[in-house]
């Protein structure tokens, strides 16, 4: 009997406590827990705007490769057979008709060279079958292999313009690697700002729900206060309005919390599940006063700004691309070298007194389709030729104009950095002063908020011995609650001040101990 009436308890709280411990649950996982280093982290990896930045670096890394493809080594096969019937002009050459085959084979290799030249090498071998009369080697197999070089002498000469390709595609690698590093540190920027800014729309909120508190605690004494007959019903007519004023202060006040939760949500990017969550921060914000000094700062920021890193890469980019116009003005002057080791064979056909013209053939001495192969690759022909040539135009008008245009190009690149440059030293100083101002601020409002206290603690003592009234206790909760809000914002706008300093100094990875890997292999 004892064992079942235990069971049974066991079930009853089973079943009472169950649904407790599932609505718990429930409700916690409506949450989402955030530290700013989680928030971090989530937008680094979801934000959509950086992973649209995250592909530019990989985007012109495939250009690299493209335009390294210029001194890849070309290997080329060609083959053509002919077979062509045509009358016979003359009946020395036939009575009727000539009818001819060819067959022809080509392997040849070409490679571009830094200098601006290329170099080849082709192997061609032929066979001819004809019915033409007095032909002395019938069919005839005819090899040549050749060596080629070819080299550009002033226009078009030298490593840079050989390369001017992949020097200029390396260069827009490089922008986009410190673009994506500017993408990223605004994004941790973003992050912060919403972040913080959550935070004080929640403390904000509950600052404005303790001052409803006190409007409602200060109400309830003056309804007691009333029916004893101690107070006049006026006071408690002041007190209720009070307390409407400040629950539609708490309405506003909700609002900012949704508004700034659904920013931060934007920013993280989070899942559809994620996304109908409330954000919790976890993180307060904290008041510690960092010395900083105008010109350090301007050294640290010209040393670390990805920005004028990626300005600089464009101002050498237009000044290559004017040394490349400049080099087209030139004329075109050109070397060429050739050596070649031609090869012969094919079946001897014997005449008469070795005359073709009697016509009477006494015999053929065979002769193999390698026989030309062996001798062009055993050099037993060897032949060489040199060239040069120069192309003058008898008008360059468009590559003056594209020197014209590359100068002004470069002219306005140098212009946009040192305008950056003076932004970025305007930047700073506006940086550095918040920092420094924002600091003064959260100290003056700290001794007012700790001022607004102590003048409420004493105008509700006043109050309770009938030496004040409730408009004064009220008054006073009012500045003692915008006291508070004044001293949270300026908390808040601290942290964010030195944010943006790491941002306007280019230090937010480093700060944020976040390390940027290179995926993105170049020479």
């Amino acid at each position: 009997m004892k064992r079942r009436k235990f069971v049974l308890a066991l079930i009853i709280i089973f079943l009472f406590i169950f649904p407790i411990i599932s609505w718990a649950q429930t409700e916690s996982t409506k949450v989402l827990s955030l530290t700013l280093e989680e928030a971090i982290t989530r937008a680094l990896k979801n934000n959509l705007q950086l992973q649209i930045q995250l592909l530019s670096p990989e985007i012109a890394s495939l250009s690299v490769v493209r335009a390294k493809e210029k001194f890849y080594p070309t290997l080329g096969f060609n083959f053509s057979r002919r077979s062509t019937v045509q009358a016979s002009y003359s009946w020395l050459e036939a009575t009727d008709k000539t009818m001819t085959d060819s067959e022809s084979y080509q392997t040849q290799i070409s490679q571009q060279i830094p200098t601006g030249g290329s170099l080849g090498i082709s192997l061609n071998w032929d066979r001819t079958d004809t019915s033409a009369r007095f032909q002395t080697i019938n069919p005839r197999y005819s090899s040549t292999l050749r060596f080629t070089f070819s080299q550009p002498l002033l226009r078009d000469f030298g490593y840079k313009m050989s390369r001017r390709e992949i020097i200029i595609a390396q260069t827009n690698l490089e922008i986009s690697e410190y673009d994506l590093k500017k993408a990223i540190m605004d994004t941790i920027y973003a992050v912060e700002d919403a972040y913080w800014n959550l935070v004080y729309a929640i403390e904000n909120l509950e600052v404005r729900r303790q001052a409803l508190r006190l409007a409602k605690e200060l109400l309830e004494k003056n309804k007691m206060a009333v029916e004893i007959g101690t107070m006049a019903p006026l006071e408690v007519l002041s007190a209720e309005a009070e307390v409407a004023s400040r629950e539609a202060d708490i309405i506003a006040a909700e609002v900012q919390v949704k508004n700034a939760e659904d920013q931060l949500r934007r920013v993280l990017n989070l899942t559809r599940d994620e996304s109908i969550l409330e954000i919790k921060p976890v993180d307060k914000p904290r008041f510690v006063e960092q010395k900083v000094e105008l010109e350090e700062c301007l050294q640290i920021a010209m040393q670390n700004r990805p920005d004028l890193f990626s300005s600089r890469l464009q101002v050498e980019n237009q000044e290559f691309n004017v040394s490349v116009a400049r080099n087209q003005l030139l004329p075109s002057l050109s070397f060429t070298a050739s050596y070649w080791s031609p090869g012969l064979s094919g079946d001897r056909i014997i005449y008469l007194n070795d005359n073709p013209l009697t016509g009477v053939v006494l015999g053929v001495i065979p002769g193999g389709a390698s026989g030309a192969l062996k001798d062009s690759l055993n050099f037993k022909y060897r032949n060489w030729s040199l060239g040069l040539s120069l192309d003058i135009p008898l008008s360059n008008a468009l590559s003056r104009a594209n020197y014209a245009q590359a100068k002004v190009n470069f002219q306005q690149a140098l212009l946009r950095l040192k305008n950056q440059e003076e932004q970025i030293y305007l930047e700073v100083k506006n940086a550095v002063r918040a920092v420094q101002s924002n600091f003064q601020r959260v100290q003056a409002y700290r001794i007012a908020r700790e001022l607004a206290e102590k003048k409420l603690e004493a105008e509700q003592e006043k109050l309770r011995l009938g030496l004040s009234t409730n408009f004064m206790v009220l008054t006073y909760q009012r500045d003692l609650a915008n006291q508070r809000t004044a001293e949270l914002k300026a908390i808040i706008d601290y942290n964010l001040s030195l944010a943006n300093l790491d941002k306007v100094l280019g230090t937010t990875l480093k700060t944020k101990n976040i390390e940027f890997i290179n995926f993105w292999k170049r020479d």
